[in-house]
């Protein structure tokens, strides 16, 4: 639309913003995600050895009580971490479907996205982040790889009681489990999470809550973060080449 002559800047119809809701065919209102979220691109500029040390900052910042040996045997081996630094779109949620499918298969013996291990409750990929509603909206976008015999799992407390959501682990096949870090350690101290065919943990670390602050910003979700990526069940599997567990940051 063109200004007309002789109005001031201040005079100018501001432009409008994206629209926070649409209809689908239904008519049902759904939220537009990508016209509201917040994303910190530093994270996908940097690559293994500069997430290495991300990480590290922020487990020293919180960990102030720490020692200098018990801050070092904490520390994530840049060889764990899958360098996704090559990526060229934004890491808004409608994209993370297509970000996992080029970086979830880093050798030949990686399994299918879509296909689910026999045992129950044992998936082969991870997604942590830190809060119930954007787990919710994670494991929305990820139903592209859920099959009759495949579940996308949603892991967390909000509404879902431990003794529910145990139950429902330990009978169901899981391909992908999405969820916030304490919930899912919980699930393993109750033995309905396993772990023995666990390939890929995807950290949902671009995204930015509305104070602006990611899964390590703050320390009630980056402790128990490092707490569930320090279990010596993750822990041993960094830098073995059988069964390795790779790290993608996202």
């Amino acid at each position: 639309m063109k200004r007309k002559r002789g109005l001031a800047e201040s005079d100018t119809v501001p432009r409008s913003k994206p629209k926070e809701y649409s209809e689908d065919p239904s008519g049902t209102r759904r939220k537009n995600v990508a016209s509201i979220e917040d994303i910190n691109p530093d994270i996908g500029m940097m690559d293994n050895r500069l997430l290495a040390d991300y990480v590290a900052q922020r487990t020293k910042r919180f960990g102030e009580d720490l020692s200098l040996v018990e801050l070092e045997d904490m520390h994530i081996p840049e060889r764990a971490i899958v360098d996704t630094s090559g990526w060229n779109r934004e890491r808004q949620t409608t994209n993370l479907p297509d970000f996992l499918t080029r970086f979830a298969q880093f050798d030949a013996r990686s399994t299918d996205l879509s296909l689910a291990p026999m045992q129950p409750g044992s998936p082969h990929t991870l997604v942590l982040t830190g809060a119930a509603l954007r787990a919710a909206e994670l494991s929305r976008v990820l139903r592209k790889f859920q099959k009759k015999d495949a579940t996308v799992a949603k892991l967390f407390a909000k509404h879902i009681k431990l003794q529910d959501a145990t139950a429902f682990v330990k009978k169901t096949r899981i391909n992908i489990g999405v969820g916030t870090p304490s919930r899912i350690i919980d699930l393993i101290a109750e033995g309905a999470l396993r772990l023995e065919t666990l390939e890929r943990v995807v950290i949902d670390c671009s995204f930015l809550d509305r104070k602006k602050r990611n899964i390590f910003d703050m320390k009630e979700t980056q402790q128990p973060l490092m707490q569930l990526l320090n279990k010596d069940s993750f822990k041993l599997r960094y830098t073995t080449t059988e069964s390795p567990i790779k790290l993608i940051f996202y």
